[in-house]
C-alpha cells in the first residue's frame, strides 16, 4: 500500500490528504435542501446530503491531492444510512483514483480487532463465501492494548496489500497527559514509535517504507523531530495542520531528506473553505466545491515551500 500512497503523491507533487469530515453545517443549503425534500430532516437526509456534499468535494480535488481521509465518526453518528454513506464516499472516491485512508481509530481485544480488520481492510466470510466491505486502503488504529490488538491488522495488510497508521503522538491539546510520560526514562509516544518501527519490518515497501506508519501531530513539532529519528521508515500520517493551528514551518521535522516521509491532512480547512469570511463574498453557494479546490492548491504550495 505505502508504494501505491507515494507514487500518488509523487504523481501529484503533493503530501496532502483531505479530510473529509463533514458536518451539516458545512453543506450549503441547497444540498441539503434536496436530501430533506427526499427524506426529510432525518438520519436518512442528512446522511444523503453529505455523501452529495462529498461528490462535489472529490470531483474538485481528485486531480491535485492524493488522497482522502473520511472520518467515521462523522458517518457513524447517523446510524445505518450514515455507514452507507461512508461507504459510497469511498467507492467513489476510489473511482477517482484517491488513495482511501479510513480514520477509523479501532483499538480492542484480539478477537474483536480481528473483526474491525476483517470489514474495515480484509474480508469478511458469510459461509463460505468472502466479500470487502469497506475498502479503505489503509485505517488508522489506536496500539494501547498491547501487540495482540494490532496483530490482526498487520495480517490483514499482508494478505490484501492495506496499510495502517498507528497513533503515537496525537495532535489534540491534552495528548500529553498520557503520550508525554516517562517510563524508564523515554516518553510514552518515544515508546511507541519504537514499537512502531519494529512491527513495520514485517511491512516494507519497495520505496523504503513500510506501509505500517505513525499518525504524529503537526502541533507537536519537536516530538515530531524526535520521532522521524525513532522511525526513518515509517510514513507519518501528520494531522493539526491549519485549523488545529500546525504551520508548514511546523512540518520539516517530519519530513526526510528525500522529501519523502509525511501526508499531511487538512479538514475544515479545504472542505469548510467557503465559509471563511474572506471567502463567504468571494464565491456563491454552488461555488463551495471551487473554494476547496482553491484551497487545496494553496495548502500545496506552501508545502512545497517547505519541503522544496
Amino acid at each position: 500500500m505505502i508504494d501505491l500512497l507515494i507514487e500518488k503523491i509523487q504523481e501529484k507533487e503533493n503530501p496532502t490528504v483531505v479530510g473529509l469530515d463533514p458536518r451539516l453545517n458545512f453543506i450549503p443549503e441547497y444540498i441539503k435542501k434536496e436530501a430533506y425534500e427526499k427524506y426529510g430532516k432525518t438520519p436518512e437526509g442528512a446522511a444523503e446530503a453529505i455523501y452529495q456534499y462529498n461528490r462535489e468535494l472529490i470531483d474538485a480535488i481528485y486531480d491535485i491531492v492524493p488522497a482522502v481521509k473520511p472520518q467515521i465518526a462523522m458517518y457513524e453518528q447517523y446510524g445505518g444510512a450514515g455507514v452507507d454513506a461512508y461507504i459510497k464516499t469511498i467507492k467513489y472516491a476510489k473511482e477517482q483514483g484517491l488513495v482511501i485512508i479510513g480514520d477509523i481509530k479501532r483499538g480492542d481485544i484480539s478477537s474483536t480487532a480481528e473483526a474491525y480488520s476483517n470489514g474495515h481492510i480484509g474480508k469478511v466470510m458469510v459461509d463460505g463465501e468472502k466479500f470487502e466491505v469497506y475498502q479503505e486502503d489503509s485505517i488508522t488504529i489506536n496500539p494501547y492494548l498491547g501487540y495482540d490488538s494490532i496483530e490482526p491488522f498487520i495480517q490483514d495488510c499482508k494478505d490484501y496489500n492495506r496499510g495502517l497508521f498507528i497513533l503515537v503522538k496525537t495532535s489534540n491539546p491534552n495528548s500529553g497527559q498520557i503520550q508525554n510520560l516517562k517510563v524508564d526514562g523515554k516518553m510514552i509516544y518515544e515508546i511507541m514509535g519504537e514499537k512502531v518501527a519494529e512491527w513495520g519490518q514485517q511491512l516494507m515497501g519497495t520505496k523504503g517504507y513500510s506501509s505500517i506508519g505513525a499518525v504524529v501531530g503537526a502541533t507537536y513539532p519537536e516530538e515530531a523531530t524526535k520521532l522521524r529519528k525513532i522511525m526513518p521508515h515509517t510514513y507519518f500520517l501528520v494531522p493539526g495542520y491549519g485549523a488545529q493551528g500546525g504551520t508548514a514551518e511546523d512540518l520539516k521535522g517530519c519530513f526526510n531528506q528525500d522529501g519523502l516521509g509525511a501526508i499531511i491532512n487538512s479538514s475544515r480547512g479545504i472542505i469548510a473553505a467557503h465559509l471563511k469570511e474572506e471567502n463567504k463574498k468571494k464565491y456563491q453557494e454552488k461555488e463551495f466545491a471551487q473554494a476547496a479546490r482553491n484551497a487545496a492548491i494553496e495548502m500545496k504550495k506552501d508545502l512545497q515551500r517547505v519541503i522544496g
